[in-house]
């Protein structure tokens, strides 16, 4: 069953075309991820779902109910997670959920009783009645999942969940998502991790500059690819001329199909290879032949990021750092 329904959006700021006609199906009961770096449109594409940005042109059903014409019921139906807190830190985490349960104009038993229950499913017990300038990062981020769940949403929409989150935190985040999911909630988020969608997503979609450029189980996309990934480093840190010298001459094996240069990563060289016997030795006799080194090579499974490593010629991390200004 198809819950969200995403028509031809279109949504520009000035001089800047954030999304670009992006159409999307997203089942109910599942974790659908959205994936891309910063500046893909990942953010305006939440924005325009949860009826806080209105895109140019196209719409979006959530269970069959129209975002542009009928913003109040959709709202009842999602509860959303921004990236950024937004909390006041004089009050407790208890008056938080209070407040917001007034908000949604919650009865008041039914209120408690909610409150009760998400306190306990995301084991703030010892918390929930400190002020919250005294939280962590990741207890932040709890009592911020919580606020979202207060009201019962069909679905639970999250942008960017676990972005500035220790290891610990984000795996207790990734848990409760599991959890909530197996009780029926769909989930919605955006993540540039890709380790993050991979471990989580039933479905996923990958933004590139406002284009979705493939959408679908993250086990379908990269079976799609075919071949192996040879990630080979000439140095530690190889200079670029050096990494382009390799780059010309692996492209003459018959075996090579694509060899892109991961500047994020030293100017290692990225290889989609097709299977063959004793692949790595003929790469490193063909980068020793250069009378150069061989710092390490590795062949590994096709993963998310040759995903959008095929679609764009380059590598998550490299978009990231452009969007960045590196």
């Amino acid at each position: 069953m198809t819950l969200i329904e995403i028509i031809n959006l279109h949504k520009t700021y000035g001089k800047i075309t954030a999304l670009k006609g992006i159409s999307l199906t997203v089942p109910a009961g599942e974790i659908f991820g959205l994936l891309g770096p910063n500046g893909a449109g990942k953010t305006t594409l939440i924005r325009c779902l949860c009826t806080l940005t209105r895109p140019d042109t196209g719409d979006i059903f959530v269970a069959g109910i129209s975002v542009l014409e009928q913003p109040r019921r959709v709202r009842q139906k999602l509860g959303y997670v921004a990236q950024e807190l937004a909390l006041d830190k004089v009050l407790t985490g208890r008056e938080l959920l209070q407040l917001h349960a007034d908000i949604y104009h919650l009865p008041r038993d039914f209120a408690q009783q909610r409150i009760a229950e998400m306190v306990s499913l995301l084991n703030l017990e010892d918390w929930v009645d400190r002020r919250t300038g005294g939280y962590s990062g990741g207890m932040k981020k709890r009592l911020d999942l919580a606020m979202g769940l207060l009201h019962q949403p069909q679905v639970l929409v999250l942008d960017e969940p676990t972005v500035g989150l220790d290891i610990e935190s984000r795996t207790v985040v990734w848990e409760f998502l599991r959890r909530i999911r197996a009780q029926g909630t769909t989930v919605f988020l955006t993540s540039h991790y890709l380790e993050e969608i991979d471990a989580l997503a039933d479905q996923v979609a990958i933004l590139d500059q406002g284009k979705l450029i493939a959408s679908d189980t993250p086990g379908a996309l990269k079976a799609a690819l075919g071949g192996e990934r040879v990630t080979l480093k000439v140095r530690e840190f190889t200079p670029r001329d050096e990494a382009e010298r390799v780059q010309k001459v692996l492209q003459e094996l018959h075996f090579v199909q694509n060899v892109i240069i991961n500047t994020t990563q030293g100017n290692s060289l990225n290889l989609v290879i097709a299977p063959t016997p004793n692949s790595l030795a003929m790469i490193q006799e063909k980068v020793t032949s250069l009378n150069l080194p061989v710092f390490s090579v590795m062949q590994s499974q096709p993963s998310l990021d040759d995903v959008y490593l095929a679609a764009t010629g380059r590598t998550l991390q490299d978009a990231d750092l452009a969007a960045r200004g590196g």
